[in-house]
């Protein structure tokens, strides 16, 4: 993982703020509804394709459709933005949907250790949640 941490000064300064608003929307949803480790990697010095990721762990199919169905509704109803594609939603081992700049990946325990999306991009800068996140970030460490 990368050895800093976008720190909350520079958060509103520096990120873009409609791609940062749907990333921390999600991460708070997925918080809201039981995700564990919760992260958020700033990927636009990474790609141009995207400017977060959102990662999160669920404990069960059940939990993770109720994550991904949540997201759904707050960034489509209430942030008014449109899902450009969604994977995974039936095997429910990993749920990928894709905002545009925006991509948040719902994982069970196994397939997150698995994929290590964290250590894959390691270059990505994770970004320092808000405190009322924070506990849900550090529920569970699936390594």
């Amino acid at each position: 993982m990368a050895s800093s941490t976008v720190g909350p000064a520079s958060e509103f300064s520096s990120h873009n703020s409609r791609s940062w608003q749907l990333a921390l929307a999600a991460a708070r949803t997925a918080a809201d509804n039981r995700g564990r480790d919760i992260v958020i990697l700033d990927m636009r010095e990474i790609t141009p394709l995207f400017d977060y990721f959102v990662v999160a762990t669920g404990t069960s199919r059940r939990q993770l459709h109720a994550m991904s169905e949540e997201i759904d509704h707050t960034l489509e109803d209430d942030l008014n933005d449109r899902r450009d594609g969604i994977e995974g939603y039936q095997e429910s081992r990993w749920i990928l949907l894709d905002y545009g700049n925006v991509v948040i990946h719902l994982f069970d325990e196994e397939t997150r250790s698995y994929y290590d999306l964290e250590q894959l991009w390691c270059d990505a800068q994770p970004v320092e949640l808000p405190k009322d996140l924070q506990s849900a970030a550090k529920a569970i460490k699936p390594r």
